[in-house]
């Protein structure tokens, strides 16, 4: 198993912020089963403040920019990217990888 480890803040509005934590607690179904395709078997995401921090568990071959190219195609992916990225103060055509900086483990 492979982990990867990503930031990214979120506009600094409670109301939004609010908004975005339901929307994940309603993922559409689509979206997991993309993620489960490209071989993506845990994602989690953490919250402290406007402070994102996620948690990508993949299988041993998973290709970071390879398969989140392929995510990027699966159905609703951009919807969803489009929809949660109001929240993110980004543009909706940025991509994943433009929006979330991915950590350097250190310990």
């Amino acid at each position: 198993m492979k982990r990867y480890c990503q930031a990214l803040n979120l506009v600094d509005d409670e109301a939004m912020i609010a908004k975005y934590c339901e929307a994940h607690a309603h993922v559409w179904p689509e979206i997991i089963e993309g993620q489960r395709q490209v071989g993506i078997i845990d994602m989690q995401i953490y919250r402290l403040g406007t402070s994102l921090f996620m948690i990508c568990d993949t299988v041993d071959d998973f290709d970071w920019n390879r398969d989140m190219a392929r995510l990027s195609t699966m159905p609703r992916q951009a919807e969803w990217e489009a929809y949660v990225s109001q929240f993110q103060g980004c543009s909706p055509e940025a991509r994943s990888d433009e929006k979330w900086q991915m950590m350097e483990r250190i310990f």
